[in-house]
Parts: structure tokens; sequence; C-alpha cells
């Protein structure tokens, strides 16, 4: 079984900003498959689904970005999901917009979800992919800019990066090694 993750915050008032990327790749898988999260428990609104040969969890923790770990352990220990099939997806200030970098670990830059994921699983070797918000260009807080919305100028670089992103999730799903989707997707 592998498990999905999209970091970002619950509410439509999060809904289309930088910080709520990951759930935007959630909601593109999703939506090509006809599918909905229709479950709620551990601090998560999920869906379990057959996808190829393997059932995927696709999760999105309405914990709030910075306790995301709080959702994403015990979801892993009730289902019994192996470290190693599990891909977390969020936002990163320091790729430009519309890029997406592929890692089998890291640490967190930074990023609270990411550094709650890293405190609950224990360890920073998880799969992860990381989609480009650039960084502000004006002396604007960086807690603004990541709860701020794209710009119109950049909503298109934003819906590849997100195709993209599910590209190489279900290409990892259907039996692709993550390594091979990473040199695919990492140029």
């Amino acid at each position: 079984m592998k498990c999905i993750v999209g970091l970002g915050n619950p509410g439509k008032k999060y809904a289309q900003t930088r910080h709520n990327i990951g759930f935007m790749v959630i909601d593109e898988l999703l939506k090509r498959n006809q599918w909905s999260l229709n479950k709620s428990k551990f601090h998560g609104d999920y869906a379990m689904e057959i996808f190829g040969d393997d059932k995927v969890i696709f999760l999105k923790p309405q914990t709030y970005m910075n306790l995301s770990g709080e959702s994403i352990r015990p979801l892993m220990d009730y289902y019994n999901v192996n470290l190693e099939d599990v891909l977390v997806i969020y936002d990163d200030l320091d790729l430009p917009t519309g890029k997406i970098r592929l890692r089998q670990k890291g640490g967190h830059g930074g990023h609270n979800g990411v550094r709650s994921t890293i405190d609950h699983l224990g360890t920073k070797e998880f799969k992860r992919i990381r989609l480009g918000i650039g960084r502000p260009s004006t002396s604007i807080p960086v807690v603004d800019y990541v709860l701020g919305s794209f710009p119109k100028a950049e909503k298109e670089d934003v819906v590849i990066s997100i195709k993209n992103a599910a590209d190489a999730c279900e290409s990892w799903v259907k039996g692709t090694s993550f390594i091979e989707v990473m040199n695919e997707y990492n140029n």
C-alpha cells in the first residue's frame, strides 16, 4: 500500500494559497480518477483507492501545516504503511515557481510542515516532491507570502507544476522506481 500526502492548511481561506500547493496536487490526482476524499480520521481527510495493482491512500492532513506529522504518522501506523511507500508533496520557497524537485530524503529547509513530518516519522528519509513557489521579491514577510495566492502571471506555471507532480506520482504508483521518476521529472 502506498500513501501520497499533500501538505497544506484546511479551509476555504487557504485553498488557493501558495502553501496549499501540496493539497492542489492531491486534488489533481483525485479529479483525474473521479475520486474524492471520503474518509475523515487521524486528523486528516483521505481516500483509499485501487490504482494499478496497488492500494493507494491520498491524504490531506487537517491539522494545519505546522502539525502535519500528527496526521501522517497515525494513518501510517493504522494501515501499516511502510516508510518507503510514503510520498509527501509540499511547497518550496527555494525553487522558482513552476519547478518541481523529487528527493528520497532531506532536511526540512525551514518548512514547518516538513519539520513536523520528520519529527513524527523519526527520520528524514522519506520520498518527497517539492513544488516551487519562489521567494517574495519585496519585503513582504514570508508568512504573508506563503499564505497569499499566486498572481495571475504565475498561474500557468503553477498548473504545469501541479500536473507534472501528479504525473510523477502516477508513474511511481504504477511501479516505476522512484529513482527513475526522479531522473525523468527533475530535468
